[in-house]
């Protein structure tokens, strides 16, 4: 009977040995929570030197040499380290020369470095780190939290090409942010912060092609973007006639382009919040719409409402874009002009969709049944979506700005963009006018919904 329960007692203790000793080694190679990875590209001659910093955690499929409580054995990893290297480095880089992938880059260099390590502040240095000595042997460096640095060399035909490159290090992680700088010849350094797979990033492009990228990147964002879609569909639902529609859509355009432009060059509040407050707005706007649909739309004013509106939403373009800027390279204006025209090219695209459906509808349908269902489904989308963002901006603390002079000139710069977007707003009154879009006159009887009984 002892005997029996002795041999329970060293099951026990073996099953618990290989079970805590499996989750030790399964721990080790997870998938790391947030990766980030910097990384220096210099074209010099006829080489680009790229030199990257990664964790040695995300090195999954390598069983790197530990000693003692888990020190990273350091005379034993260095072949290792040149696999690592070759897998996870070189492998999640896809490198092009005037649109023509670089093939036959090699590793120079690879080492391990402390998490502290600062060496990577520039590319000199970063350089020089890579070139100098190795950390001693006896260096207690828990392996988890190991930096692996490589220096890798590709042939090119010219440093003054046009170069891209496509970092693949999504993999390395569940979250993962890659801070890439490039120092072109002859020019200032240009830094990208990259956040999960960015796909191809020219790194000094022409103007052409930072154009089609922010014409793409528009047109996409408007496709995306439900709150946008939303309220141009309620924008657009009681009209049955191109001219005082162009006016709507024309004030709608000149107002957001107006916001976008003056959020990217700083003439916007920078409080944080103030996106929260913008979101909120652009949910509020989307239910007066609503609001005005059910209870009859004025299509004379229609152009000035879609006018007050298009400047909020125009922040909300500005919060979106705020982050692509830095693929604009050179060409801040060119991309957002060209940006602008891509929201514009998805907004007539979603029109064309949209308004020979509306067409189609409200032949089948009473247009006043149809205009108050079609508005209610979409308010009920809109009443959660700013139910959400109010409780989100309540988590805010507002605070009155201190009277010095850096709030003097947020006020300067607030009334500017105010003066700009007022004298834009007196155009187009101007021009819908002339469309037929003009606010009724006193004395005018008000016209509802066209077609509706």
């Amino acid at each position: 009977m002892h005997l029996r329960t002795s041999q329970r007692w060293l099951v026990a203790a073996l099953g618990a040995a290989l079970l805590f000793g499996g989750a030790s080694r399964l721990r080790a190679h997870e998938i790391p929570a947030r990766v980030t990875a910097l990384a220096f590209f210099k074209p010099e001659g006829q080489t680009l030197r790229v030199i990257v910093r990664v964790p040695l955690a995300a090195m999954r499929d390598i069983d790197f040499p530990v000693r003692g409580a888990g020190y990273l054995d350091l005379a034993r990893a260095g072949p290792l380290l040149l696999d690592a290297a070759n897998v996870w480095v070189a492998g999640s880089l896809e490198l092009r020369e005037n649109g023509k992938e670089l093939l036959d880059g090699r590793v120079v260099a690879t080492r391990v470095s402390l998490p502290s390590d600062r060496s990577f502040e520039s590319y000199a240095s970063a350089l020089a780190h890579l070139r100098g000595p190795p950390l001693p042997a006896e260096t207690e460096l828990i392996w988890q939290q190991a930096m692996l640095d490589v220096l890798l060399e590709y042939p090119i035909t010219s440093e003054g090409s046009s170069f891209a490159v496509h970092p693949g290090f999504a993999r390395l992680g569940l979250q993962t942010s890659t801070v890439l700088r490039f120092l072109p010849p002859g020019k200032s350094e240009r830094a990208y912060q990259l956040n999960g797979d960015p796909g191809l990033v020219r790194l000094d492009p022409r103007w052409h092609q930072a154009a089609l990228r922010f014409i793409s990147l528009g047109f996409r964002h408007i496709l995306d973007g439900k709150d946008h879609l939303l309220f141009l569909f309620c924008l657009v639902i009681p009209f049955r006639r191109v001219r005082p529609l162009i006016a709507v859509i024309t004030a709608f355009t000149v107002a957001h382009s107006i916001t976008l432009i003056g959020s990217t060059v700083g003439l916007a509040p920078q409080a944080l919040w103030f996106p929260a407050l913008i979101e909120s707005l652009i949910a509020l706007s989307i239910l007066y719409l609503v609001f005005e649909n059910i209870v009859g739309a004025r299509q004379q004013r229609r152009w000035l409402l879609a006018f007050g509106f298009g400047l909020v939403h125009g922040f909300g373009f500005s919060f979106f874009l705020r982050d692509s800027l830095q693929l604009a390279g050179g060409h801040l204006a060119t991309s957002l002009l060209a940006f602008n025209v891509g929201v514009e090219l998805g907004q007539l695209f979603v029109l064309t969709l949209t308004l020979p459906v509306l067409a189609w509808l409200f032949k089948r349908v009473p247009e006043r049944a149809g205009t108050i269902l079609l508005s209610a489904l979409v308010g009920h989308s809109a009443w959660h979506w700013m139910a959400d963002r109010v409780a989100t901006l309540r988590q805010y603390r507002f605070r009155w700005p201190a009277l010095d002079t850096a709030f003097l000139a947020g006020v300067l710069r607030g009334l500017l963009l105010l003066v700009i977007a007022a004298a834009a707003a007196r155009l187009m009154y101007g021009l819908a006018r002339r469309l037929g879009g003009a606010p009724v006159r006193s004395g005018e009887p008000a016209v509802g919904i066209e077609g509706s009984g």
